[in-house]
């Protein structure tokens, strides 16, 4: 049979080692031109499969893809996009074989969260109901960690490296103007469901008294007069309060305390600040003076200070969605599996996606101390291997280095598609 083109894209918010999955991916298929003809990748996620924009990655340079290692946020591109199921949408479908009928394409590698997992399925399942041979492998990545079976998501163990780098860091500055200035400062994460973010910043609290103080989980009914307590019991301890907050805090009506009533193409709602909202809490019931700040997209760029051991699990997901296809599996995802915490050992596994798309994962509640407050020791022992080493990219006249593609599309075969 003749060999097959492969198709990549990558989707949702990117993080800070995304691009090293789509190093891993396209490394690995450059070493099996016998049975993998050219890797194409999509401009802008499943989108560019949509309408035909396909970014031809031999004509980057072995140089430019090994430096996709070091460098943050998409490269070719990402989307939030969800495909709708075959019965609801049949035309996107046709569209997509028409494509890859036109393209020679046989692999299909989607880089993504919860919601592309949804997506690689159903382009997995295009064989079974439309008759057009493809292999879907999906690869983890979400800054989250919010996925399913895999022990953790490649993505996250960077912006954990970043929280518990950055609240530390702030707590020493909070700490030395505490006594006539500023008492209480407050770090807003992302995490709109789950507190693995959050939690990460516990790691910075080695000692008694260290800070972070308080953390606010999505998972912890937020209780103002008990959290009102422990912040002023805190302040007059150790003379200021520095706090780990995740976007997702709800109230006891389970609304958010940030939400702004809009929503995103997946139904999520948009958040917006919480900092803000519970810095002005502890001013106006306690009278300390605060300052805030939101780590937004800092957290999921911040290559420069990515995890090690992030980098090479990231890595190793997109050589082994490669290895997986080339031994003819569909409708899968390489996971991680931890064989031990001390030492830390892991290796890759896997995973239908069937049991992946659409189910999140939260943290359990042995992971949060007690009171609601803080992590357990439990919960260290989980995180801490994930933000281990570290992998500094290449730096000139004091910045780092990054790349950026050529990304060179394919002349097109098909008529213009209109999305939606």
């Amino acid at each position: 049979m003749a060999k097959k083109n492969a198709f990549y894209a990558q989707s949702g918010g990117v993080t800070a080692v995304i691009n090293a999955s789509a190093c891993g991916v396209i490394e690995t298929a450059r070493k099996h031109t016998t049975k993998i003809g050219k890797m194409y990748a999509g401009r802008n996620g499943i989108i560019g499969a949509l309408t035909e924009e396909l970014i031809d990655t031999s004509k980057e340079s072995a140089k430019a893809i090994a430096a996709l290692r070091h460098t943050p946020s998409g490269a070719f591109g990402s989307c939030r996009y969800k495909l709708k199921s075959v019965e609801e949408n049949k035309r996107e479908y046709q569209r997509l074989i028409e494509v890859f009928k036109a393209h020679n394409i046989g692999y299909f590698f989607y880089n993504g969260g919860g919601d592309s997992a949804d997506t690689c399925y159903k382009v997995s399942q295009l064989s079974l109901q439309m008759g057009y041979p493809i292999q879907a492998i999906h690869i983890p990545k979400t800054v989250d960690n919010d996925l399913p079976v895999t022990d953790s998501c490649p993505g996250f163990g960077s912006v954990a490296k970043y929280v518990a780098v950055s609240i530390r860091e702030a707590a020493f500055d909070v700490a030395s103007m505490a006594k006539t200035s500023t008492k209480i400062f407050v770090l807003e994460v992302m995490g709109r469901h789950v507190g693995w973010i959050a939690a990460a910043g516990g790691l910075a609290a080695e000692n008694a008294g260290d800070a972070p103080h308080i953390i606010l989980f999505p998972e912890i009914e937020f209780d103002a007069a008990k959290f009102l307590e422990k912040v002023d019991k805190t302040v007059k301890k150790f003379g200021y309060c520095a706090l780990v907050v995740s976007e997702g805090i709800r109230n006891k009506d389970g609304a958010f305390l940030a939400e702004t009533g809009i929503q995103d193409v997946f139904g999520h709602a948009q958040l917006g600040g919480v900092a803000p909202v519970i810095a002005q809490l502890i001013q106006s019931k306690l009278n300390y003076k605060y300052h805030w700040a939101v780590a937004d997209y800092l957290q999921r760029a911040a290559r420069h200070i990515a995890s090690k051991t992030d980098v090479e699990q990231a890595y190793a997901v997109g050589k082994a969605a490669v290895q997986f296809a080339l031994k003819g599996k569909n409708a899968i995802m390489p996971i991680i599996v931890r064989k031990s915490d001390k030492p830390y050992k892991w290796t890759i596994g896997e995973a239908d996606l069937i049991d992946v798309a659409n189910v999140e994962k939260c943290m359990p509640r042995s992971f949060i101390s007690k009171d609601g407050f803080h992590i357990t020791a439990r919960c260290r022992a989980y995180l801490a291997p994930l933000i281990k080493g570290e992998d500094y990219p290449p730096y000139k006249k004091g910045l780092p280095q990054y790349v950026t593609l050529k990304n060179v599309l394919l002349k097109k075969k098909l008529k213009t598609f209109e999305l939606g």
